[in-house]
């Protein structure tokens, strides 16, 4: 039978108590904005359709993806695909063997915010 008396067990780390680390919160946002680039995937795709569909379908496409919200979205999008890549490239690392300390995988994960602001900039910039 099951032991009903939970009490005097101990309690498994939880948001009170637990302090995020960089590595952890990087790693979230990394799953994070690869489900972001599915919503730009499918806008891409939508727009896709709707140019071979016809110039309605065109005009009404092309007029959300190039509106404020379409913009915004896109920037996101931008911003989710070279986060998403750093950490594509962080995951490799740590797969190769290396930085696997705690100081070096923070100090990438630190890194990999700043290279996405920069590629971002640099990205709308060029583009």
């Amino acid at each position: 039978m099951a032991d009903v008396n939970r009490g005097n067990r101990p309690l498994s780390p939880h948001l009170m108590i637990y302090r995020p680390q960089w590595t952890s919160i990087s790693s979230i946002f990394v799953r994070i904005t690869g489900n972001a680039l599915i919503v730009a995937a499918l806008m891409a795709v939508w727009w896709l359709v709707a140019l071979s569909t016809g110039p309605e379908a065109y005009a009404r496409a092309n007029g959300f993806i190039t509106s404020w919200f379409g913009d915004l979205i896109m920037l996101g999008s931008v911003a989710c695909l070279w986060y998403h890549l750093l950490g594509g490239v962080r995951h490799l690392i740590w797969d190769s063997g290396h930085m696997l300390d705690v100081e070096k995988s923070e100090l990438f994960a630190q890194m990999s915010v700043v290279g996405t602001v920069l590629l971002t900039i640099f990205t709308i910039i060029v583009v």
